[in-house]
Formats: C-alpha cells, sequence, structure tokens
C-alpha cells in the first residue's frame, strides 16, 4: 500500500473526521473508499445494472395510483 499526503483546510479536515468517526470509520478508511469509486466510476453503475437484473422477477402484482405510492 502506498502513502498519499494531502493538503486541506484544518476546519474540513476535522469535519470529514467526525463524519467518518459517525460512520464508525477512520479518516483514512473514508478517503480508501472514496478513491476506490472515483478510480472506477463504472463499478457503481455496473453493480446497479447487475442489481436490476437480478430483482426482474419483482412484480407489484398491479398499478399502484400516484395517491397509493406516495403514502406513508
Amino acid at each position: 500500500m502506498k502513502n498519499v499526503t494531502l493538503s486541506a483546510d484544518e476546519q474540513v479536515i476535522e469535519q470529514a473526521r467526525q463524519v467518518a468517526r459517525s460512520q464508525h470509520k477512520t479518516l483514512n478508511q473514508a478517503f480508501r473508499e472514496w478513491l476506490q469509486g472515483y478510480a472506477r466510476p463504472n463499478d457503481a453503475l455496473e453493480q446497479y445494472e447487475a442489481l436490476r437484473k437480478d430483482l426482474t422477477y419483482v412484480r407489484a402484482g398491479r398499478k399502484f395510483t400516484r395517491e397509493e405510492m406516495n403514502e406513508r
């Protein structure tokens, strides 16, 4: 694994640490995840397409009205 040095505003770094902490991650882990997604932008699209393909068997059985779809 290779190290990368970044420069950013202290306040932004602290806010990012807080967000990572709230997700039970380190800032380093969060950055690695972001970097992986940034390096492979098509992965998300491919995952979406695979999921959509896997869920083709799901049928609602009927069409829902607008009101039914927006019910809470």
